[in-house]
């Protein structure tokens, strides 16, 4: 097992390339199971958790192949609708084959999903919307077995709360129903538009992207896809933040600015300078000063798009840490992602929580000492190495298998920002 070594104290500068959104490509390598034929995705991420999604397609019965970010799927040989445990396990994203399986197949067998012990995420939106198509589940042995007699019949859906793996897994299997399907209170994530426009160009009829009523007119049949993954605006807002959290100032290239609306506010409300262009966004410190004071402490809740969004909460916490001031950081969508709060005071910072608060005493620039940590999560590990990078001296980061879920080149990004950054064997 590797673990990530930082002096840390360097200021990051420079330019630094955005890859294609995890949160984008794994329902749109789902969304090719819907139809026969070779798809292509540009833009694709090579990551720990694009590689698992593609191992459950061979699993069931598809061929891949990778040339740098374009993937060729070929789901013309589709043979099994089980996604087993052992796939299903590391990643809760795998569950997103199961309204395509169902849509193509009639039948799907898939393993109640895992990923990131970050606090219960439960599937019974998927359940109770596919249930209202006129699918039956069955939930036994840890699996949802789900059948359907014929196509799916169109009926109206309506979330509680906006659900993005939700909306994604009804919209794949709603396309091909009888009749009109009207999705009430879903996510608008960029992420969800991305796949309507994916299915969209497949040959399905939906309409309402970007808001949170989706109407989908079923086809009966769908083409295969060519289409381009949008960028990571999680990826983009973390190193936004590690830039400014070491005092530098640099550039973020091959982004999409309109995507992060909520944290580019919150970023010139801490004092620092923000500047975008249409795929660009650069970070100077505040009033242009050769050594800036430390940034305003600032408020943040976590809700659903465009709201504050919950995997880039960690990462402003450890910004805070460097703030003046004190700042409260409330998360409202996930009951246990502050599991980094302790790690984060290895480190030196000043945090009390109080149930789905945490309040942080901040200090000024590179008030952090290095420490030995441990990651429990993705976004939570992006935290850690933010505050390696801002402290003083040498943090170990274990378990860094989490960051390679969601970073892709992180180490070679970093450097290139001027961080002294390398991996190293437990």
């Amino acid at each position: 097992m590797e673990k990530l070594i930082i002096e840390g104290g360097v200021k990051l500068e420079g330019e630094v390339r955005i890859s294609g959104a995890k949160n984008a490509a794994l329902p749109l390598i789902a969304a090719t199971l819907l139809a026969p034929g070779e798809h292509v995705l540009k833009n694709v991420p090579d990551l720990r958790d694009t590689r698992t999604m593609l191992k459950l397609l061979e699993n069931l019965g598809v061929r891949s192949e990778r040339n740098g970010d374009v993937l060729k799927i070929d789901s013309t040989d589709l043979e099994s609708g089980e996604a087993p445990y052992d796939l299903v396990k590391t990643m809760r994203a795998s569950v997103l084959v199961l309204g395509p399986l169902l849509a193509r197949l009639g039948r799907a067998r898939v393993s109640l999903p895992g990923g990131c012990a970050i606090g219960a995420r439960p599937i019974n939106y998927h359940i109770n919307g596919l249930e209202l198509l006129g699918v039956t589940c069955d939930l036994e042995g840890g699996y949802v077995d789900a059948t359907i007699d014929g196509r799916m019949k169109g009926n109206t859906i309506y979330f509680d709360l906006p659900s993005v793996t939700g909306t994604e897994n009804l919209l794949m299997a709603a396309v091909q129903a009888e009749g009109t399907t009207v999705i009430k209170n879903a996510a608008r994530e960029p992420e969800v538009g991305n796949l309507v426009d994916m299915l969209n160009g497949m040959g399905a009829r939906i309409e309402g992207r970007d808001t949170d009523r989706l109407t989908i007119h079923g086809v009966e049949n769908l083409n295969p896809a060519n289409c381009a993954i949008i960028p990571d605006r999680i990826e983009t807002g973390t190193y936004l933040i590690a830039i400014a959290a070491t005092g530098g100032e640099g550039v973020v290239t091959h982004c999409n600015p309109s995507h992060l609306p909520s944290l580019l506010e919150k970023l010139r409300a801490t004092g620092l300078r923000i500047e975008e262009t249409e795929s660009t966004i650069t970070v100077r410190q505040p009033n242009g000063s050769a050594t800036p004071g430390p940034l305003k402490g600032t408020d943040i809740t976590t809700s659903p798009y465009p709201g504050y969004p919950t995997d880039l909460q960690a990462q402003f916490m450890a910004l805070m840490t460097l703030a003046s001031g004190i700042s409260a950081v409330h998360e409202t969508i996930f009951e246990n992602r502050f599991m980094h709060v302790a790690e984060l005071q290895r480190l030196g910072a000043k945090i009390k929580v109080d149930g789905h608060t945490a309040v942080v005493d901040g200090c000024s620039m590179n008030g952090l000492n290095g420490a030995r940590v441990m990651a429990t999560d993705l976004r939570a590990s992006s935290s850690l190495v933010i505050a390696g990078l801002a402290a003083s001296g040498r943090t170990e980061i274990s378990r860094i298998y989490h960051l390679e879920r969601g970073y892709e080149g992180l180490v070679d990004k970093l450097t290139a920002l001027g961080a002294r950054v390398w991996k190293e064997q437990e």
